[in-house]
């Protein structure tokens, strides 16, 4: 299930503190601060979609993540590599390497970490 821009950012927040109160969150807005029920609603949407979930501590909520960081972005990177480039991580790797600039150490580096996980699939 997806995110929309909003709730991801909230997310970002929210797996940077591991646990937070409302209050808590909206501090780490940028300004101008979004209301409180803006934010309240965010947390409810977020919480619907089975990506969070609280504990009450007397009428307030203390909010934590169902799902790792690093899950949602791998299935959003999956999502990516099916949606936008026929489900092959080749050309998805390809375009990636191509457009996005990088320097020739940074392209050494990317060859580095590649080799690296060959290595440990072969074990």
């Amino acid at each position: 299930m997806q995110l929309s821009k909003n709730e991801e950012q909230l997310m970002h927040y929210l797996w940077k503190r591991k646990k937070a109160f409302l209050k808590d969150l909206i501090a780490d807005f940028p300004e101008p601060k979004p209301a409180t029920t803006t934010v309240a609603t965010l947390l409810k949407r977020v919480n619907d979609k089975g990506f969070i979930a609280y504990k009450l501590f007397g009428k307030s909520r203390e909010y934590y993540p169902l799902i790792k960081k690093t899950d949602y972005f791998s299935n959003h990177v999956n999502g990516l590599i099916k949606n936008f480039f026929n489900d092959s991580a080749s050309q998805f790797a390809s375009f990636f390497t191509k457009e996005t600039n990088l320097t020739t150490a940074e392209l050494e580096e990317l060859k580095k970490v590649i080799d690296t996980q060959i290595k440990n699939q072969r074990k």
